[in-house]
């Protein structure tokens, strides 16, 4: 291909691929550059764009593993802050009476079975306050602290009195949890009444102030009063072995 250009003060641009050669003149004095036209193959550039560059896939990946274990949360299981007491030495079993033994039954369906009769989860806290604060007793059993109606059917003193929680072998473990913190809540209530009688302060603040680690008053002192409403008080609750029960 040739272009003409005359010779004088123009200047040949090309914006095309090419190979310039050398400028010649014509028989008619024109100037001209013979110009190598160069087929640009696209060939090889389609192969490179069809690659997908996975270099950083891996880089990708492991950042995501790492938020993702980072802002998962686990579940863990509920239980019952529970201290388990030492191995105590043999000794003779004692029988309990009727009227101080407060039956409590759970059965499949996370219903109750209370004193034989059915009771919602709602009453249960003020029928075991009732029963464990009962007072019936006299002489040696006499409670001249108990507040409960003294009926000479339920129980004689807080402690004679005890509860016993009994399960199907099927309930669920968050109904008989439930049925535990009721029972435990009727029994902090009647050490929070006592413990304001005696000393001003609750039985939970009682218990706050010896397990505060800040605390500069006296550590013993405290420590006896909590020993005082416990054992006015004593956590009497049974769990016996799981059975079959009967809807």
């Amino acid at each position: 291909m040739r272009l003409r250009e005359k010779s004088k003060n123009k200047t040949f641009n090309s914006k095309t691929n090419s190979t310039y050669g050398k400028r010649s003149t014509d028989k008619d004095g024109m100037s001209f550059v013979k110009i190598n036209l160069t087929k640009t193959s696209n060939t090889m550039n389609r192969r490179h764009a069809n690659n997908v560059n996975a270099g950083s896939t891996a880089d990708i990946a492991f950042l995501l593993l790492i938020f993702f274990l980072v802002t998962t949360t686990i579940q863990t299981d509920e239980g019952l802050n529970r201290k388990l007491p030492p191995k105590a030495p043999e000794t003779k079993s004692h029988d309990v009476k009727e009227k101080n033994l407060f039956l409590v039954l759970i059965n499949a369906e996370g219903e109750l079975l209370v004193e034989d009769e059915p009771m919602a989860l709602n009453d249960l806290k003020d029928k075991a306050i009732a029963f464990i604060d009962n007072g019936s007793g006299e002489g040696d059993e006499f409670c001249d602290y108990c507040k409960g109606p003294k009926d000479k059917t339920s129980s004689v003193n807080p402690q004679k009195a005890i509860i016993s929680i009994q399960t199907d072998r099927t309930t669920k473990y968050k109904d008989y949890i439930t049925v535990q913190n009721e029972l435990v809540a009727a029994y902090n209530d009647l050490r929070n009444r006592e413990a304001e009688r005696l000393y001003g302060k609750s039985y939970l603040e009682l218990e706050e102030l010896y397990n505060d680690q800040s605390f500069k008053g006296n550590k013993a002192l405290i420590k006896q009063k909590i020993d005082k409403i416990r054992s006015l008080y004593p956590l009497n609750i049974s769990e016996a072995e799981p059975v079959g029960l009967k809807d």
